[in-house]
């Protein structure tokens, strides 16, 4: 571990990203663990009344001003949540946890993705599978943030925009990172999506759709839930919320943290990210199972106890920045092949 040299710099380090060793490990000690992976049903019915209740709320809204208060009350406190619930039903999704079946899973994504307003699900999967595949790697890990993105936003002022426009930052990364190819779910993601958003202007106006937007956009912005996005792998506060334990001291910072509270019954137990990276192919029901089988690898990693601190320690702690993540260098070409894009991690 090089170690953050200057005020400008990532956490670059040498050494493996820990959650296949750690994986091996838990196997070892707990083989039980692996009949925890597989789908889970129960996801499809959660996030389908979720995306039913956007719908309700959105038609009620039809002969509303759209930028009226209600809306953006509304939009802000429950589509904000449902948004953000919707987004991590995707991710679950995308790693084929809601039916046996990929195609099913595929289209379930993409169907749920209607009260996002704008097609997300068919990118969003290549993408992430790469995170899971090449954590750290600044070629292929298109969730760290590029060099200028670190410079640019080097202050107060630049990370409040970060953390208020995470998304916009996450739709046009990838874009400049690295390319992968397009298929026919990219095209069927955006024809049904296009074709939705359609016909709900057509007969209920703007302001239904206005609304799905502006619920997108709270959901990734200065909003509790997304203080996920940033307190999975930022190292802050080297660490935030608790201590290195002294089994940790003369290791490199984390790559990445969990958060255990109240807030992870909203978005399928994303906080438990250590456990989501170390099994990708638990789902979200059987990831506290997971940290109770083996807590001797979960209960001295470090953590954070809240993510609205998260956001406002990130803004507004100088030592906080863009450049708190570890890197690696890639140290072959990798390709982004079939086999990532089709989901195959491992």
């Amino acid at each position: 571990m090089t170690g953050k040299e200057s005020a400008n710099d990532f956490l670059w380090t040498c050494q493996e990203e820990p959650h296949r060793t750690r994986r091996k490990e838990i196997i070892k000690a707990h083989p039980e663990v692996t009949k925890l992976c597989g789908p889970e049903p129960r996801t499809i019915y959660v996030v389908g009344s979720v995306v039913l209740l956007q719908l309700s709320i959105a038609l009620y809204f039809r002969n509303h001003k759209s930028l009226s208060w209600p809306v953006l009350i509304t939009a802000y406190i429950i589509g904000g949540t449902a948004n953000q619930n919707i987004f991590m039903a995707i991710h679950e999704l995308s790693h084929n946890l809601g039916f046996k079946s990929p195609f099913a899973n595929r289209l379930a994504a993409a169907l749920v993705n209607l009260p996002i307003g704008l097609p997300y699900a068919a990118s969003f999967r290549p993408y992430h599978l790469m995170h899971h595949k090449h954590l750290g790697h600044d070629q292929y890990d298109t969730d760290l943030p590029t060099k200028l993105e670190a410079i640019v936003l080097d202050s107060v002022m630049g990370k409040a925009v970060f953390a208020t426009f995470q998304l916009l930052f996450y739709a046009i990364r990838p874009m400049c990172v690295a390319s992968i190819p397009i298929g026919w779910w990219h095209l069927f993601n955006l024809a049904y999506q296009l074709t939705a958003d359609y016909l709900i202007v057509k007969y209920f106006g703007w302001t239904p759709l206005i609304y799905f937007l502006l619920s997108s956009f709270f959901a990734g912005s200065l909003h509790p839930l997304a203080g996920h996005f940033i307190a999975e792998h930022y190292v802050l506060n080297l660490p935030a919320a608790k201590k290195l334990p002294e089994s940790l001291k003369d290791t490199p910072p984390p790559d990445t943290y969990s958060y255990y509270g109240p807030l992870n019954i909203f978005v399928y137990n994303v906080g438990y990210h250590n456990e989501h990276h170390d099994f990708p192919y638990i789902p979200w029901t059987r990831l506290p199972t997971l940290r109770k089988i083996a807590p001797e690898f979960y209960d001295p990693l470090p953590s954070y106890n809240s993510w609205t601190k998260v956001i406002w320690d990130f803004i507004f702690i100088d030592s906080n920045s863009l450049w708190c993540r570890v890197r690696r260098e890639q140290t072959k070409n990798v390709q982004v092949s079939s086999n990532i894009v089709d989901g195959n991690l491992f």
